[in-house]
């Protein structure tokens, strides 16, 4: 039998305080994947989302209001990865960076520093990026950084720590519910491309099947 998987939801307030991990859960319960995988971290307080189910309130995760990528790279993800020992971490960050006016090549910079201590804790460690959710306000950054994301993933990826991206664009802003956190339906968006990759790395670890998931 395979060993139950860990996995860090990564982030800023659009981890901490969404419904998107709750929906996530659902999913990879309907697919009979939840006693295969458990959500880790310091943190463990939930939404009242419609979706959330009695065991989803039992997950962690890493979501923290207001936290730069730069700071969490260089403050706090050695602690939090020490801690938690994951085989699977999923992030979205750098809307913080954006609002705070920091370079993008820094926020980029700060996800290789965020994955490189990531290696040092599991050499197999699997990492799934998000691309950002769009800030209306303030696009043009956002779109750079997304721009960016699949090129650093691919430079960055090894044969056995990979590196997958949840490209959740199209994006539209009708899935805000603030012009920065999505709503119920930014929310679906979101759990389901991160679904569809948990699924198989979940599925890939009980089979041993290693091949990129599509």
């Amino acid at each position: 039998m395979a060993n139950l998987l860990s996995k860090v939801p990564l982030g800023d307030s659009i981890t901490a305080i969404t419904c998107w991990r709750a929906k996530l859960w659902e999913d990879l319960k309907a697919n009979n994947l939840t006693d295969k995988i458990e959500f880790v971290g310091s943190q463990n307080n939930t939404q009242e989302c419609d979706t959330q189910d009695p065991d989803f309130a039992k997950q962690h995760h890493e979501g923290h209001t207001g936290y730069l990528a730069i700071d969490i790279a260089y403050d706090h993800i050695e602690t939090w990865i020490n801690d938690t020992r994951p085989d699977i971490v999923t992030f979205m960050l750098g809307t913080d960076d954006i609002a705070k006016g920091r370079r993008i090549q820094d926020v980029v910079e700060a996800y290789g520093e965020m994955v490189h201590t990531m290696r040092q804790y599991n050499a197999y460690i699997k990492v799934i990026v998000n691309t950002v959710v769009p800030l209306p306000a303030n696009m043009m950054p956002v779109k750079k950084l997304n721009d960016m994301i699949p090129d650093w993933a691919r430079e960055d990826n090894t044969t056995d720590s990979p590196i997958y991206v949840n490209d959740i664009y199209p994006f539209p802003n009708t899935f805000l519910r603030d012009g920065i956190h999505p709503n119920d339906a930014g929310d679906d968006h979101i759990a389901s491309g991160l679904g569809s990759l948990l699924t198989w790395i979940i599925n890939a670890n009980i089979t041993g099947n290693a091949t990129t998931p599509t």
